[in-house]
């Protein structure tokens, strides 16, 4: 195919398990204009061996590895899909994950028919059995710009890695930051709407994500330095952005500095608060919230053990 409408992107290591049910489930679309690019990172299981057959069965289907000039990780390999993309529009998929097989025609009408430049639409997590694919009317529940971008900044607006149809035009001046290795979706999506693309929430379930112990999402929580590191990075990343864009409300301003206090990194938490634009006033009263954050959390932990215990 010379000119697919889509192109979709999978990043992918060691995943041969699960990778082929994916491509299946991308070779089912009832919309026939795509390219996928598999874009192996490194991996040394026989993922390539796997997927032979559906490679020479369908041309659309495209394995690459990662060349050595784009960083290892998830956001150098779907930087290189986006820069070898023939597609007008992007969406990511996960190795692992499936989607239903209208996910590519429901998306592209709603961009075509509103014009706007990405559609968000819902996911469904799922462990082992294969979940089923629901069929549901399309019904637009929101939008998703400059103007509240503060939802998408504090999470109640989830724009996860794998949930948008883009428009090819997004990532023309914006591209994942190859030195994250947690929060880079966040980060660039941020970026993105900060340059002033539009995008619709709709309300169908189009993707399903399997669960796994030793996601990036735990390693957070239990810790590890790369993920908790990185997200420090993405915050002071999402903060200057906005700042820049003249788009920084008190509400997103507080919320940054309030997860800068969580890291329990002096020296990171007075680098968002100069970042930021607090008075000298402010800034002060948020360092002593900084010290007074571990007799909270202590606070916080009996009050939760008495409202147990008067159960």
């Amino acid at each position: 195919m010379m000119n697919p409408t889509i192109t979709i992107i999978i990043a992918t290591y060691n995943r041969a398990s699960f990778i082929l049910n994916m491509l299946k489930t991308i070779r089912a679309q009832t919309f026939k204009s795509w390219e996928c690019i598999i874009v192996d990172d490194g991996g040394t299981d026989n993922t390539e061996e796997v997927i032979s057959n559906i490679l020479k069965e369908d041309n659309r289907f495209k394995y690459l590895k990662r060349p050595n000039n784009y960083k290892k990780g998830l956001c150098g390999s779907r930087n290189y899909g986006l820069d070898i993309a023939k597609g007008d529009y992007i969406v990511f998929f996960d190795d692992d994950d499936l989607v239903h097989p209208k996910i590519l025609e429901i998306t592209q009408n709603i961009n075509v028919k509103h014009n706007v430049d990405f559609c968000h639409y819902q996911k469904q997590s799922f462990v082992n059995d294969i979940p089923e694919f629901q069929n549901t009317k399309t019904e637009i529940i929101g939008n998703i710009n400059t103007d509240n971008i503060e939802a998408v900044v504090t999470g109640k607006i989830g724009l996860a890695s794998c949930t948008v149809l883009w428009r090819k035009e997004c990532f023309k001046s914006c591209r994942f930051n190859e030195d994250l290795q947690y929060a880079e979706e966040w980060e660039c999506y941020i970026k993105i709407i900060s340059n002033g693309f539009k995008g619709i929430i709709i309300n169908n379930v189009l993707y399903y994500n399997r669960k796994h112990q030793n996601s990036n999402t735990g390693e957070f929580w239990s810790n590890n330095p790369k993920r908790v590191n990185s997200k420090k990075e993405a915050i002071y990343l999402v903060l200057k952005s906005i700042k820049n864009n003249q788009l920084l409300s008190k509400n997103i301003e507080n919320y940054l500095v309030n997860q800068s206090i969580h890291f329990r990194d002096f020296k990171f938490f007075k680098k968002i608060i100069s970042e930021s634009n607090m008075s000298l006033k402010e800034g002060n009263a948020r360092t002593i919230k900084y010290y007074l954050f571990p007799f909270w959390i202590i606070e916080q932990k009996l009050k939760r053990g008495l409202k147990k215990s008067n159960v």
